[in-house]
């Protein structure tokens, strides 16, 4: 049996300063918005290379309330894909925006910034590219497209934990940069839990204010926000973590290399490092034309799979109010027919490893 994932491999590697790190928590009695939150803002934006850092709910609550911060109010655009976790758009509704979906690189399997310009209307206000499977999107060429017409970026980075752009971290590119700290992420918490960094004053302390009921100080309440406030023990386990993470990353990185050597010469499409990216395999995704016959074989052979994502969110019958039909996004459409995520995870050993790579080539030769 090859698990997809196995997050009890990661905690008894690691248990006693895991444990460690609950207990003083609990002995210090503050369990909101107290020393590890401030803590982890610091540590997490210091090594994203961004200014400012700041705790919150969830993933998707960094989304939504990194777009509210830029200014968004109802029945603006937000230009994005829809190859993501519909968590991506359910932000933009959060916020009661109106997603514009353009189609994908069929490669990178990022937004096609090519695309991005026809998409623009006068009521566009921001660009969201999602930074997919642990590789960034082409920001040079979407910051290009947003400083020509005066748009926000707000980068979904929530698949991207320690991913680089031609050397720099994700985390400081575009105007509000946003992680998800989901249990099962490079960089992740046992809950859920989120972060925004920037390099904007103003819009790091509007995202500190959203975040907790847009109080300015004990009981004054200068704007109407929400509860999204990442609490003390989360950011507590993700201090020891954050230490690790650019080992784990590396780890990888090592197992990628290790499946592209197994599967090289067989019928199916290993996924490819952009020039300008290094890549942290939050996931491995193969693509393949026989991709139920060969999920359907590896499970067989006892090899967990998943696939991310099987419908694109402009086909889900929760978006069915965008009016978009079946061929709309045909990059992104082909792309879920045929993608297929296989696991990948720093605790899984080279035999796990090979024993999936091989049971692929037994199939695709």
């Amino acid at each position: 049996m090859v698990p997809f994932l196995d997050l009890k491999r990661q905690y008894e590697n690691y248990r006693q300063e895991i444990d460690d790190a609950i207990q003083s928590v609990f002995q210090s009695g503050w369990f909101i918005l107290g020393e590890n939150v401030e803590k982890l803002e610091s540590e997490f934006s210091g090594y994203l290379g961004a200014k400012y850092g700041i705790g919150v709910g969830s993933g998707t609550e960094a989304i939504h309330l990194a777009l509210l911060a830029c200014g968004i109010e109802p029945g603006d655009e937000v230009i994005t894909v829809a190859n993501t976790a519909v968590p991506t758009v359910s932000a933009i509704s959060f916020a009661n925006a109106k997603p514009r979906f353009v189609d994908i690189d069929p490669i990178s399997y990022t937004i096609n910034p090519d695309l991005i310009e026809s998409a623009i209307t006068p009521l566009t206000k921001v660009i969201l590219p999602v930074h997919l499977y642990g590789q960034a999107a082409n920001m040079d060429a979407i910051l290009e497209v947003a400083k020509s017409h005066n748009l926000k970026v707000v980068e979904d980075a929530c698949q991207a934990h320690g991913a680089e752009y031609k050397g720099q971290k994700v985390g400081s590119m575009g105007d509000i940069v946003c992680f998800s700290f989901y249990p099962s992420k490079n960089l992740g918490a046992y809950g859920d839990g989120g972060f925004v960094s920037t390099n904007n004053k103003e819009l790091a302390q509007t995202v500190r204010y959203l975040r907790n009921y847009g109080q300015t100080n004990r009981y004054v309440h200068a704007t109407k926000g929400y509860n999204s406030r990442l609490d003390e023990l989360q950011a507590a386990v993700l201090r020891v973590k954050l230490r690790r993470l650019d080992d784990w990353n590396a780890k990888r990185r090592e197992l990628a290399k290790y499946y592209h050597e197994l599967m090289k010469n067989n019928n199916v499409i290993l996924p490819k490092e952009s020039e300008y990216s290094k890549h942290v395999y939050h996931l491995y995704v193969i693509r393949s034309g026989r991709r139920e016959q060969l999920q359907n074989h590896l499970t067989e052979k006892g090899i967990q799979t998943l696939i991310h994502y099987p419908i694109p969110v402009h086909l889900q019958e929760s978006y069915q109010d965008l009016g978009m039909l079946k061929g709309s996004l045909p990059e992104t459409e082909q792309a879920a027919k045929e993608i297929l995520s296989l696991p990948l995870y720093p605790e899984m050993t080279l035999d796990e490893i090979k024993q999936a790579g091989e049971s692929v080539c037994e199939l695709l030769k």
